[in-house]
């Protein structure tokens, strides 16, 4: 680390609303030459919005950017590329099918005599890569390499114009560990030689691995910036979460279901970038709890168990006998439920009714003829409305019409139609007010607790954590990708949990 006492880039008193939403309030930042800067925080701390900010795609309502001490005002992503910020995102956006100095040369081609010089746009494409220590066939289709050299690639882009500050959002999101490494070696590299590096990360492991300095964020405000050798591991999470250093933690009851029988069980499930091979056991009447920050691979594991990603490694054994879900129709099919975290996108269809969307399900199980007459899904949609208290003038009335709260009741409604063996619910509180809130984890818990024994197994998923306390019978707690620990209910509390997240792994890297 090479900082000086004048920061390259800093941000005062940045405010930036939306209709309805306070995205940045107060917001500070300073990153300075010669420094990994990591900006640290939960879903919804205002990051992104941040970013879009620095780098022209919003503009603040209030706030001062100066860069060397010189006021500016980026009107688009162009401007700020001018006065040398560059960004590279957790999703490579350059062209596959173009070649390796193609890509970083792309708008800004070396031309001769008013056409591009191919020979200069190869040799500028060397020059740069060699300063990354990075040796390739620069005239290969980028798809020839691997996600690991593709960003390698779109950082030297952006480096390619005398960048000042180089913006890392999220970019080892999709790598794998040997990836993650490479990388690092080469933004130790960059640093060293005087370049302010921001870099936006959820790994906790990732962040004291590079960083030198972390401001953390929180709803939408500055928490602070601290130096990453004064600040540990157990404070960065709590500062992150909002959990004072001194809270009493308030440990629940020790009572648990035993669970019944072992409905379903992965063996060693990953996915590279994804997760790391991970063990988990679904009893019936029992609720399994996923613990951990964004990032820890809850959602990932989610979505192996249920077929919308593809494992590379590992097995699942569905009723004692090995299964493997070639898309979600395989997982639905052999009684397995999943309620996504992006209620918008990959759960409800507003502009459908309620009926229609509670009727879903049971349709992808059974084909595109539904064999049920109008009146039998009319009483099956009113069934569960009454259940689960959906609060809705009628059935037929589309769901976009309901809250956030009743919207997440008709899509548990959706797949407790199916009568799953195992329901898989990320993030099913999210969005929703409290009295909503205690009403869906009461639902949760009293279908897994069944007085005959014909309860589900339950996953639930929850950044929240005396959610998870609440629910669940036995918790899993990720971190940064891996199962770090399994505990029966009554064996942790809030502030054991997050001691289980920030401890520092026994092979971390230096």
């Amino acid at each position: 680390m090479t900082t000086t006492t004048q920061p390259v880039l800093e941000l005062s008193g940045i405010h930036k609303g939306f209709p309805g939403v306070k995205a940045l309030s107060d917001v500070s930042l300073r990153l300075f030459p010669g420094e990994v800067h990591a900006l640290m925080g939960q879903n919804g701390a205002g990051k992104s919005t941040l970013i879009k900010v620095l780098t022209g795609l919003y503009q603040p309502d209030a706030g001062i950017i100066t860069l060397d001490g010189n006021t500016i005002a980026p009107k688009r992503t162009e401007d700020a590329q001018d006065l040398g910020i560059r960004t590279v995102y957790q999703e490579v956006n350059l062209c596959p099918n173009l070649s390796v100095a193609e890509n970083i040369c792309a708008g800004r081609f070396p031309r001769k005599w008013g056409r591009i010089d191919w020979a200069a746009v190869n040799a500028e494409a060397e020059r740069v890569l060699k300063q990354m220590d990075l040796d390739i066939d620069v005239t290969a289709p980028l798809s020839q390499y691997s996600l690991s050299v593709q960003q390698m690639v779109a950082i030297a882009r952006a480096l390619r114009i005398s960048a000042r500050v180089l913006i890392l959002d999220e970019p080892t999101s999709s790598l794998d560990d040997a990836a993650v490494q490479r990388l690092f070696t080469v933004l130790r590299r960059l640093r060293d030689q005087g370049l302010a590096i921001l870099f936006v990360t959820h790994f906790l492991d990732q962040t004291y691995a590079l960083a030198d300095r972390i401001t953390v964020m929180r709803n939408g405000e500055t928490e602070g910036e601290y130096l990453a050798a004064d600040l540990s591991r157990l404070a960065l999470v709590n500062k992150m979460i909002g959990a004072p250093p001194d809270q009493q933690p308030t440990r629940l009851d020790s009572r648990a279901s035993a669970g019944g029988e072992q409905i379903m069980k992965a063996d060693g499930l990953a996915r590279s970038g994804a997760v790391q091979p991970l063990d988990i056991t679904l009893k019936r009447g029992e609720v399994l709890g996923l613990a951990g920050l964004l990032g820890s691979g809850r959602t990932e594991a989610a979505r192996l168990l249920f077929g919308a990603d593809a494992a590379d490694a590992g097995h699942i054994d569905m009723h004692g006998k090995s299964r493997r879900w070639h898309s979600p129709r395989d997982a639905i099919a052999a009684g397995i439920a999943f309620c996504s975290e992006d209620r918008k996108h990959e759960g409800a269809i507003l502009d459908l009714s309620v009926r229609e969307n509670i009727l879903l399900a049971l349709q992808a199980r059974t084909g595109l003829r539904l064999c049920m007459s109008l009146e039998q899904q009319q009483a099956l949609a009113d069934d569960y409305i009454k259940k689960l208290g959906i609060k809705t003038s009628s059935a037929d009335t589309p769901i976009g019409q309901l809250s956030g709260g009743n919207q997440q009741k008709a899509l548990l409604a959706r797949w407790l139609a199916t009568e799953p063996a195992v329901l898989i619910l990320d993030e099913p509180t999210r969005g929703i007010d409290v009295r909503a809130k205690e009403d869906l984890m009461d639902a949760v818990r009293a279908l897994a607790h069944k007085d005959d024994g014909s309860g589900m197994a339950v996953l639930f998923i929850s950044s929240e954590l005396p959610e998870v306390l609440h629910c669940s019978d036995r918790v899993i707690v990720m971190r940064d990708r891996r199962a770090a620990g399994e505990y029966q209910r009554g064996e942790l509390d809030e502030r054991s949990v997050l001691e289980v997240i920030a401890a520092e792994p026994a092979a971390a890297t230096a």
